[in-house]
């Protein structure tokens, strides 16, 4: 059997940068890159994958810009020092054997999410994702396994229901309710982690939750009944896309060990 592992490229990237809180520079930029190579060689060296997914944000407008022109209008963009230098680490990591996948119009997130859908749906083997990203811990409800590779842990089922209150496969209602400042989706006014999980222990999914919201006479029902066309969005803006062209094959993405030795 195999096994894929899906690097989450500018989760790793970006985190490795920001943890600098020098100004940005140059010099800032190739320090960020250099640890960032020797975190995918760590990944690669730990986790053995027969077949690697190093999914990037192509960049600019997405599909999610069409559903929602404010989406990501408050995220600080990728500072030109570091994006200057993206294409010399992809060289890099295809030094290392890697096939970076980049796609117009869709985020990183997606390429993983159809990715490593694909691969279980097929009976490959194991699907495991080096990210920190609370959107991708959904994929877990379907059988995939999500590694902090800052923290050295998996985070599996309990993890997500200690973290959110909520299982895997309901973390999508959940983000949906709560919003997300950093990417501008709205959620429910007034609507956190806590409250938007009890909703779901309550209701089970967001369609039953609207179908209460009518006899909620609180603020919450309120805010519910006022908010529940934003909320349609933010459901839509949270689900990740599974049906990417990702334009690579299996083949294209297999990895040999040879490369890191």
């Amino acid at each position: 059997m195999g096994k894929l592992l899906a690097i989450d490229g500018l989760n790793i990237v970006r985190r490795v940068y920001e943890a600098n809180i020098e100004p940005d520079t140059s010099a800032k930029a190739e320090a960020a890159l250099r640890h960032s190579l020797g975190s995918f060689r760590k990944l690669l060296a730990t986790h053995e994958p027969t077949h690697v997914l190093p999914a990037f944000d192509f960049g600019g407008h997405t599909w999610r810009h069409d559903l929602y022109a404010r989406y990501r209008e408050n995220r600080e963009p990728m500072p030109t020092v570091l994006k200057e230098r993206l294409p010399d680490f992809y060289d890099q990591l295809a030094a290392l054997g890697l096939k970076v996948v980049e796609v117009p119009e869709v985020e990183a997130d997606d390429v993983i999410a159809t990715g490593v859908m694909r691969w279980l749906a097929e009976g490959r083997g194991d699907a495991i994702i080096a990210s920190t990203d609370k959107d991708l811990h959904v994929l877990i409800a379907h059988g995939a396994m999500v590694w902090d590779h800052f923290k050295s842990e998996w985070h599996n089922s309990k993890w997500v229901e200690d973290k959110f209150g909520v299982p895997p496969e309901k973390l999508t209602d959940l983000l949906a309710l709560m919003g997300d400042v950093s990417d501008s989706i709205p959620g429910v006014s007034k609507v956190g982690v806590k409250t938007a999980a009890k909703l779901l222990q309550s209701y089970g999914n967001i369609e039953r939750i609207m179908a209460g919201a009518g006899i909620l006479k609180d603020g919450l029902g309120e805010r519910l009944r006022k908010d529940s066309a934003q909320l349609a969005i933010s459901r839509q803006l949270v689900e990740l896309k599974t049906d990417v062209r990702m334009g690579v094959t299996w083949n294209m993405l297999a990895f040999d060990a040879v490369h890191i030795n």
